[in-house]
């Protein structure tokens, strides 16, 4: 399974209103809940939210890598959203967070989990990359910036996702 399987196009979203985690967390349960049938919103975004209680994902450098199981998640799902202006999501470095990479995985997928988890951090751990997908101007440019940088990774000798 790899990231460019499970984030297709239309679920990169670029300048989302932002507002708060609880805001962004909502709109973006609703929107995956309208384009995966199987979904419930209030489902996801509850489980999103139980994620956060048990600790902030905002990873530093303004960037936060939500994610939580569903059992009614039959594959893994992806989405990135760019938010219009930064919000405080408690980061580990306490620094406001404008890009965020949710992850969505079926309740049984431990290791799918953890490599896709693991791929996303180390995409967005590097500053190039945080730098160019700030400066993009459309989703179009947001999710090309994206795909490049998935595949680069992806293709890169001897080095092992997470």
């Amino acid at each position: 399974m790899t990231l460019e399987a499970i984030l297709p196009p239309e679920r990169t979203l670029f300048a989302v209103p932002g507002g708060s985690k609880k805001r962004v967390l909502e709109f973006f349960s609703t929107f995956i809940a309208q384009n995966t049938p199987s979904l419930d919103s209030q489902e996801v975004f509850s489980r999103l939210i139980g994620r956060e209680r048990l600790g902030s994902t905002g990873i530093g450098n303004g960037v936060a890598i939500p994610h939580a199981r569903n059992p009614h998640c039959k594959a893994p799902i992806a989405g990135f959203l760019k938010l219009q202006e930064p919000i405080d999501f408690d980061a580990v470095d306490g620094e406001p967070v404008d890009l965020i990479f949710v992850l969505l995985v079926p309740e049984e997928a431990d290791d799918t989990h953890l490599a896709l988890l693991g791929q996303v951090a180390g995409i967005m751990n590097d500053a190039t990359i945080r730098a160019r997908l700030r400066r993009s101007e459309s989703q179009r440019e947001l999710y090309e910036i994206l795909l490049e940088a998935i595949r680069r990774q992806e293709n890169a000798p001897g080095e092992t996702p997470g």
